[in-house]
């Protein structure tokens, strides 16, 4: 199936979502903050910061799994997204490795549908519509590669990240 066939945007709160893993724009010790990471942590439970104390943190861009718990979801699969400085400090690519090393923890772990947030989009700073396109075309190239995801969501939080995902999506797919 073509890769743009298996993603798809919708706007909604991620912790709702019944697939095998949703992803985590998590900070660097994976024990819960603010925005999307906060309310991940408390849907899922006191038993997801108990199990991540475990993993040892977790470096900008790269990715880690735990288990749901409390969550509809299988699994969380953390990840780092960078802290906007002007574009200048690798910021782009280390977004990009953010999707990317989520997809490849979700491969090794059996993981056929998943879905994003917009990673470091919030406090993180980074500009909206250059993540959302970030976002799009790194997925979708992992994707043009493995057969073995059925579906990726990007879950945005309100209508103008839906809407920046959506025109990002249709640039990828138009090329």
């Amino acid at each position: 199936m073509a890769c743009a066939a298996r993603m798809q945007v919708v706007q909604g709160d991620i912790t709702g979502l019944a697939l095998d893993a949703i992803v985590n724009a998590a900070n660097s010790s994976l024990l819960g903050g603010g925005g999307v990471d906060g309310a991940i942590h408390r849907a899922a439970g006191p038993e997801l910061a108990l199990f991540c104390r475990n993993l040892g943190g977790c470096k900008t861009g790269d990715a880690k799994i735990s288990p749901a718990f409390r969550l509809p979801s299988r699994h969380v699969i953390h990840t780092v997204g960078p802290v906007w400085q002007g574009g200048e400090a690798g910021e782009d690519a280390l977004l990009a490795s953010c999707y990317r090393r989520a997809l490849e923890v979700a491969a090794v772990n059996d993981v056929r549908t998943l879905a994003f947030p917009a990673i470091s989009t919030g406090i993180y700073r980074f500009p909206a519509d250059r993540a959302a396109r970030i976002a799009t075309a790194t997925v979708a190239s992992v994707l043009a590669s493995d057969e073995s995801f059925e579906r990726v969501v990007f879950c945005c939080f309100d209508a103008e990240s839906r809407r920046r995902h959506v025109d990002a999506l249709q640039e990828v797919v138009n090329g």
